[in-house]
């Protein structure tokens, strides 16, 4: 570096420095009398770690975190709705949050600008996925089974306005139950209705109604009133909206944006204000304009079947045939349902109860031909409940109760009065976790026992065993019952029976 200037070489040489030593020991030595580039150099390596972060910390708009109290909430919520696919003899399945863009695309049509689309990193355009049913009939298609009982529980999103306020969010949980295969018509849609109910029911909502309809009746209806065949997706679109919007609104959407007649769409409104029972499904079987459809009387006919395997089951009262329910997914192809809660008199002018349907389903019977390079079809009829609007629900109900939820599951609280009992504090609770007890203490050398008192009692554990000098000496320890402030006194080596009896009767 002879041919360099002395500022140059000093700057050279402290470059050099930086690249040889650890990236904190620059030299300031190396850099000669040019003690600013030195102060330069050594303040650009501190910054980093002093300044605090200019942007504001928050979650995504539509998403949120779930704190330990909220946690032991959603998992009760989710035993009791997996508790009852296993019952129903449902295996359990997972697929990739992500998927191929072009797949998904396809099987959605008007909702496909809902999806999430990333970034290119390795020569394939995929999406998040939308839902749990386009990948289950990928799952089928691409390992060649031809009849499933599955189950999944898994994240979805969706890039719509959420409405947290209702349970509404972009990134939400779903739990499917799907039936694949070829059977009898309406023993598995009825069995899927069933599940329906006995999920809402053990979560204890309330009072609820699950709408049922068949996308061949509304194909039909469309039919009769005249709306053109290529309008038929994007009409059902609309028609799916009435949970949330006035029929005058749909009728707009319909005549203005959808190029539909009024005339039409007035005769599809004399329709889609129609629910009851059976006796309506009879009553549509001879109305004089829908009964000219093959494809209605086909639909009308199976769910004439549908009433009476649900009378078999017991909760025909509970299914209410709806001629508004559309299911705007173009993947349905037959029954389709749809459960909702109906609010308590007194309840009936809150809005926050709105949180639209819990629950929802239908056959899809073509979805699985589409991802089979030969075509080979497996019908499919499935369902899927809406964890965050009941989590919403049940939250707000404990909340309105004032009950208290334990965020842990510890069962014993292993406590020393003296100091200088670590070791014995950690050879019991050893004991205790090898025995399958859950067992917690404090991580302190020498704690207080007013501290570990408190703490027993805040985190509502149950049973609290005391070891000091004397029953160390004496080979027992003091098992209390926190609740009470109950002691006695357990020889040491049947303490875990003892607490095993004890946990066995509470």
């Amino acid at each position: 570096m002879s041919h360099l200037g002395p500022l140059r070489r000093g700057v050279c040489a402290a470059l050099l420095g930086q690249l040889l030593r650890p990236p904190r020991a620059v030299c300031i030595r190396a850099l000669g009398c040019h003690s600013q580039v030195a102060q330069a150099v050594l303040t650009s390596q501190l910054k980093p770690h002093q300044e605090k972060p200019n942007f504001i910390i928050k979650v995504p708009k539509g998403t949120r975190d779930l704190s330990p109290q909220q946690m032991v909430v959603r998992e009760k919520i989710l035993d009791k709705i997996i508790s009852c696919f296993k019952r129903h003899g449902a295996k359990g399945l997972d697929t990739p949050a992500f998927e191929l863009t072009e797949m998904l695309t396809e099987k959605y049509e008007d909702n496909f600008g809902l999806m999430y689309d990333l970034k290119d990193q390795g020569g394939e355009l995929l999406s998040l996925r939308y839902d749990l049913t386009v990948p289950f009939a990928r799952y089928l298609a691409m390992n060649k089974l031809k009849n499933m009982k599955r189950y999944q529980v898994g994240k979805v999103w969706r890039r719509e306005s959420p409405a947290i306020v209702q349970g509404r969010y972009r990134e939400f949980c779903q739990c499917d139950f799907d039936i694949a295969g070829e059977f009898d018509p309406m023993i598995p849609d009825a069995e899927c209705l069933k599940i329906m109910c006995e999920i809402l029911s053990a979560l204890q909502l309330g009072d609820f109604l699950i709408k049922v309809n068949d996308r061949r009746v509304v194909d039909g209806m469309f039919d009769v009133c005249g709306v053109p065949e290529s309008k038929f997706r994007t009409i059902c679109t609309s028609m799916d909206k009435l949970d949330k919007m006035s029929w005058e609104d749909v009728r707009y959407e319909m005549v203005a944006q959808k190029g539909l007649t009024p005339e039409v769409a007035d005769r599809i409104g004399e329709y889609v204000q129609c629910h009851g029972g059976i006796s309506l499904v009879e009553e549509m079987s001879k109305d004089p304009r829908l009964s000219q459809s093959p494809r209605a009387l086909q639909g009308l006919g199976d769910l004439k079947l549908l009433y009476d395997y649900l009378s078999l089951f017991g909760i025909a009262e509970k299914i209410s045939f709806d001629l508004s329910l559309a299911r705007g997914l173009d993947y349905y192809t037959g029954v389709i349902y749809e459960a909702v809660l109906l609010q308590p008199p007194g309840q009936a002018g809150e809005e926050a109860l709105n949180v639209g349907s819990v629950a929802a389903g239908g056959r899809y019977d073509s979805l699985v031909a589409q991802f089979d390079p030969k075509g080979h079809n497996v019908p499919c009829v499935g369902l899927s409940i809406g964890v965050e609007r009941i989590f919403y629900l049940v939250e707000r109900k404990m909340k309105a109760s004032g009950k208290k939820v334990r965020t842990t599951e510890t069962q014993v609280f292993v406590a020393t009065p003296q100091k200088n009992f670590l070791r014995e504090r950690l050879k019991l609770i050893a004991e205790l976790w090898d025995a399958g007890i859950k067992a917690e203490m404090l991580y302190k050398n020498n704690p207080k026992l007013l501290a570990q008192l408190h703490y027993c009692e805040k985190a509502d554990i149950p049973l609290m065993v005391i070891i000091g000098e004397q029953e160390q000496n004496e080979g027992v320890v003091k098992l209390r019952t926190v609740a009470s402030r109950e002691e006695v006194t357990v020889n040491r080596e049947n303490l875990v029976a003892e607490i095993q009896k004890r946990l066995s009767e509470s």
